[in-house]
C-alpha cells in the first residue's frame, strides 16, 4: 500500500519530514485525530500513511514514544510472535514493518539465523520509536486539555497545549476533525488493600510497571515479596532469583489463581485472538460476553511456557548447587489487609482460599504484578458523555467497527483501541490484532476500503452457523459453509 521508504541506515533514525500542523481549522479538518500514541495508535497512524486521500495528526503528551519501560528486563519477550508487528498483518508491503526494520539497522541475517520468533520487549520498543521517528502525523508533547463536539461546523473541536522537554506549557492550540480515535491505553492497577502502602511516601511497595527505575534498591532489600502471577510477576520474579545470592534469596511469590498457570498457547487456543473469533464475541449477548471473559483468565493472564521453565530450572540448580533455595511460592492467597510494622518492615495479612486459613506474612518490600485496567475514557471525553449511548453496565456500547454508539446528532464518528475488551473480548488489548483492528478503522473512513482484508482467519467455527436469506457472515463461516451447514443442521 506505502510508497513512502524510510532510511536505510544502522545508526539512530534521520530526522522526520516536516510534520503535518498540529492544528487544524474547521475550513479543512482533520479527517482523523488520535489522543495518545500507543503501539495501537502507532499501528493506525503508520497505516494512514500509506493512504494520501486521508489527513491524521496524533497526539501525545510524552516527549517521546515509550511503551512499559518499567518492565524491559533483560530477555523479557514480547508474548506475540513478530509478524504481529504495527503493520505486516494488514499491510506485509508496508515500510514499517518489523523486518523493514531490522534491514535499516542491518540485523536482517543475524535476525534471520537467530531462529527467533518471539523478539524481546526491549527490541520491540526500539522498533516502534524507529516507526515514530519517521511518521510526520505524530505529536509528541501535546497535552489534550478538552474534546468537543461542535454544532456549527459538524466537527469535533480539540483544545491542546503544547508542552517543552520539561512537560511546561508553551502555548495552547485548537483542532478540528471529523474523526476521533482514542488510544490512552492502560494504568497499573492496584488492589485496595495495598493502595495505602502505595500512596504512603518511602514506603518500599511499587508496581512492577515501575520495576527497573527500583530494581537495584530492590536487589539489596533483605526480603521482597511479589504479588500477582501473571507474565508480568513470572519476569520479575525471576530476575530477583537470578540476581541476589545462593542460599540467601529472601523471596516470597504469591498469587489469587489457583496455581502457577501457563498461559494457553495452543494453536487452536491462539484462534481467540483472530478477527474471526472477536467478530463472534461481539454478536453475542452482552451477559454471555461478561460471562465468557470471567472464565477466558488463561488465555492472556497466564504466564509463558518458557518462563516456567526458566524459573524451576534456576530453582533447581539452586537446589542442586546448595540445598533448597530461600525462595517460596504459594498459590491461591489473597492479601486482605495489609501495613507498615516498623520502619523498614511491612506486613500483609493474607488468606489462603482453599484451606481457609489467614496468616500474617511480613516482609521489607513488596512488588506488585497487579496487572493494569483500561483507562476511563469518559474523562477525557467528558463534554461529549451526554451523547454516548450505553450497555447495561453503564460502559459505552462499541459497534463491530470499534466505534462508540453515539446520539444520532452527532456526526461524527469515535473510535477506541483497547478499550473495549467487553464488547469485542480477550483480543481487544493484543499486540497481534492491532494492524487488522487499524486496518478496519482506516477501511470505515473511506469510501472505498483501502486495505484488504481476510474473509477467514480461524479453523475454529465459533459457534452455530445462522440461517435465512441476507444471514451475516459469523466466526468465519463462508457462505458456502453455511448452507453446507445448514443442509446437515436438525
Amino acid at each position: 500500500m506505502s510508497t513512502a521508504q524510510p532510511p536505510t541506515h544502522n545508526t539512530t533514525p534521520a530526522p522526520a519530514p516536516t510534520p503535518a500542523p498540529a492544528a487544524a481549522c474547521p475550513e479543512h479538518p482533520l479527517d482523523l485525530a488520535g489522543i495518545g500514541i500507543g503501539p495501537f495508535n502507532l499501528s493506525l497512524a503508520a497505516l494512514a500513511h500509506g493512504v494520501p486521500s486521508l489527513r491524521t495528526a496524533f497526539y501525545e503528551q510524552r516527549p517521546a514514544f515509550q511503551w512499559h519501560s518499567g518492565l524491559l528486563v533483560d530477555g523479557a519477550r514480547v508474548q506475540v510472535p513478530f509478524l504481529g508487528d504495527l503493520v505486516t498483518l494488514a499491510d506485509p508491503a508496508s515500510p514499517w514493518t518489523f523486518l523493514n526494520y531490522l534491514k535499516a539497522h542491518e540485523r536482517l541475517f543475524p535476525f534471520y539465523l537467530s531462529e527467533r520468533f518471539h523478539i524481546e520487549r526491549a527490541e520491540y520498543e526500539d522498533y516502534c520509536r524507529w516507526v515514530s521517528h519517521h511518521l510526520p502525523s505524530l505529536h509528541f508533547g501535546h497535552q489534550i486539555d478538552a474534546v468537543r463536539w461542535n454544532h456549527d461546523h459538524l466537527l469535533f473541536e480539540i483544545d491542546f497545549t503544547e508542552l517543552d522537554a520539561r512537560g511546561q506549557a508553551l502555548h495552547m492550540g485548537r483542532s478540528y476533525t471529523r474523526s476521533l480515535v482514542l488510544g490512552v491505553g492502560t494504568e497499573p492497577h492496584v488492589p485496595a488493600p495495598l493502595c495505602p502502602l502505595v500512596d504512603a511516601p518511602g514506603v518500599p511497595v511499587i508496581h512492577s510497571a515501575d520495576y527497573l527505575q527500583h530494581r537495584e534498591q530492590l536487589l539489596a532489600t533483605g526480603h521482597v515479596t511479589v504479588v500477582g502471577s501473571g507474565q508480568s510477576g513470572a519476569e520479575v520474579f525471576l530476575d530477583l532469583l537470578r540476581n541476589r545470592p545462593p542460599g540467601a534469596e529472601g523471596l516470597h511469590w504469591l498469587t489469587r489463581t489457583p496455581a502457577f498457570a501457563p498461559m494457553e498457547y495452543s494453536k487452536l487456543g491462539l484462534e481467540h485472538f483472530t478477527p474471526d473469533y472477536t467478530r463472534y464475541f461481539h454478536a453475542l449477548p452482552e451477559c454471555v460476553r461478561d460471562q465468557l471473559l470471567r472464565r477466558q483468565w488463561q488465555l492472556y493472564k497466564g504466564i509463558a511456557h518458557d518462563t516456567m521453565t526458566e524459573i524451576h530450572d534456576e530453582l533447581y540448580r539452586r537446589a542442586r548447587q546448595g540445598g533448597w533455595p530461600d525462595a517460596v511460592l504459594t498459590p491461591d492467597v489473597t492479601v486482605r489487609t495489609a501495613g507498615r510494622i516498623a520502619d523498614a518492615r511491612l506486613e500483609l495479612h493474607l488468606e489462603h482460599r482453599q484451606q481457609g486459613t489467614r496468616s500474617r506474612h511480613t516482609t521489607e518490600a513488596v512488588v506488585l504484578a497487579t496487572g493494569y485496567r483500561e483507562r476511563r475514557i469518559e474523562t477525557l471525553i467528558a463534554a461529549l458523555d451526554p451523547y454516548i449511548r450505553r450497555d447495561s453496565r453503564e460502559r459505552p456500547r462499541i459497534d463491530e467497527h470499534h466505534r462508540i454508539v453515539l446520539d444520532p446528532i452527532v456526526k461524527g464518528s469515535i473510535y477506541v483501541q483497547n478499550a473495549e475488551r467487553h464488547s469485542h473480548g480477550v483480543g481487544a488489548p493484543d499486540l497481534g490484532l492491532a494492524a487488522w483492528r487499524s486496518a478496519v478503522i482506516l477501511n470505515s473512513l473511506t469510501t472505498e476500503p483501502v486495505y484488504a482484508l481476510p474473509r477467514r482467519t480461524a479453523f475454529t467455527t465459533f459457534g452455530l452457523p445462522p440461517t435465512g436469506p441476507g444471514a451475516p457472515v459469523i466466526g468465519g463461516h463462508l457462505p458456502e459453509q453455511r448452507d453446507r451447514l445448514a443442509h446437515t443442521s436438525t
